[in-house]
């Protein structure tokens, strides 16, 4: 009887006992199927955030107007045609947002007079803004009606106000606007916009500076190049195309 006694507890014992493994091994199972949820959470969650922001980077750029760059070419530069003495200001209406524009007519004459006979022109209209930088020298640059870097307006003109005080220390403060060139007086179109401190040396003419829209420029940082020409150097991913630039005379 007390053997008997003694079979049954130690039966009841070990059914506990097999009721402890199997909800532990339950147990084991839930925190692994946790785990894994977690993983597939924060792997489809990444997924999930890099779609929308590719599709944000898409939206944020989405304003392109329908047209095509002018094909126009000039042999010579503009005949002098702007009051040196009054204030111009230009709005570069891209598919990205507007950056505002404050020309510098008093040092920069030939290149602000360029600027604003090629904007009334339509010579940047439905253009894209075919360089970005993002290592070393931070600009975006535009002009080109080719997007290629080559392209310009069939003339070029001498260098300007490369005695600024602002460029003499080797770097183009961020909010600069100054001319693209391929050497000393080689000036066209292109022109660059730099939306953060850049080492270069004061080769480029400044003639403006950028009064509203460094965020846009940032913005347009932040998403990146194609990486086409080196390290930090290509086609901007985002589509940047200047839609029209109107310029004020104040």
């Amino acid at each position: 009887m007390r053997r008997a006694r003694i079979e049954a507890l130690r039966a009841q014992e070990q059914a506990k006992a097999r009721k402890r493994r199997t909800l532990g091994i339950g147990a084991a199972v839930l925190v692994l199927l946790l785990v894994v949820g977690g993983i597939l959470w924060a792997t489809l969650g990444g997924s999930s955030k890099s779609s929308s922001t590719a599709a944000s980077s898409t939206a944020f750029c989405g304003n392109v107007v329908s047209g095509s760059p002018t094909t126009k070419q000039w042999s010579q530069p503009p005949a002098m045609s702007i009051d040196t003495k009054a204030n111009y200001t230009a709005t570069l209406k891209t598919s990205c947002g507007d950056v505002g524009l404050k020309l510098d007519a008093a040092h920069a004459p030939k290149t602000v007079n360029s600027f604003v006979f090629l904007a009334q022109q339509g010579f940047f209209d439905h253009t894209h803004c075919h360089r970005l930088t993002t290592a070393g020298i931070y600009v975006l640059q535009c002009g080109d009606p080719t997007a290629t870097g080559t392209g310009g307006p069939g003339y070029k003109f001498a260098d300007e106000n490369l005695n600024d005080a602002a460029i003499q220390g080797g770097t183009y403060p961020a909010g600069t606007l100054a001319m693209a060139n391929s050497g000393p007086n080689t000036n066209g179109s292109q022109f660059f916009l730099v939306y953060k401190d850049s080492q270069l040396s004061p080769n480029y003419t400044p003639f403006g500076t950028i009064t509203s829209g460094l965020d846009i420029l940032n913005h347009i940082a932040q998403d990146g190049s194609d990486n086409s020409n080196g390290q930090g150097d290509g086609k901007p991913n985002d589509t940047v195309v200047i839609n029209s630039v109107p310029v004020t005379k104040q």
